[in-house]
């Protein structure tokens, strides 16, 4: 690689030094490493916000892996989990952001159903323990010879 001084490379466009500087500093098994791992990330359990950083993070670097917008986007479709990939999927998001957004959105909604359910349970549990234990027990005879 070439030294530049700072009026080249301001005079340059972001994709030419951006693949100058990759070319220099990113051997190719690390960006292969990379493109791996953007490949085959997806939600681990619920952290969502995890993998929308680690996605946004290698769409960066692996940018030429998805070049169109529509192929990113279906990409992050894909690492979602079973409970909101068809919603976000049937949404057509147009954007990473709007898929993003939506994803995020729906993980919440799936979160606090979920969480409304436990305290249904539990109340519905409480409930019956609670009955049980102010009923009281018939009144045993012993049978006994005489």
């Amino acid at each position: 690689m070439r030294a530049v001084g700072q009026d080249v490379a301001y005079a340059m466009p972001w994709a030419a030094l951006k693949r100058m500087i990759t070319s220099r500093y990113c051997p190719r098994s690390e960006i292969q490493k990379l493109e791996s791992e953007f490949w085959n990330l997806k939600v681990k359990g619920l952290d969502l916000s995890n993998y929308n950083h680690r996605f946004q993070e290698l769409a960066l670097m692996c940018g030429r892996m998805f070049p169109e917008e529509a192929k990113k986007v279906e990409r992050y479709i894909g690492g979602l989990p079973d409970m909101i990939h068809g919603s976000v999927k049937a949404s057509k998001p147009q954007s990473i952001q709007e898929a993003i957004e939506f994803a995020t959105e729906m993980m919440d909604k799936k979160m606090l159903t979920h969480a409304e359910r436990q305290a249904e349970h539990k109340r519905k549990l409480d409930d019956t323990s609670r009955n049980n234990q102010h009923q009281q027990q018939p009144f045993k005879r012993n049978n006994v010879a005489r």
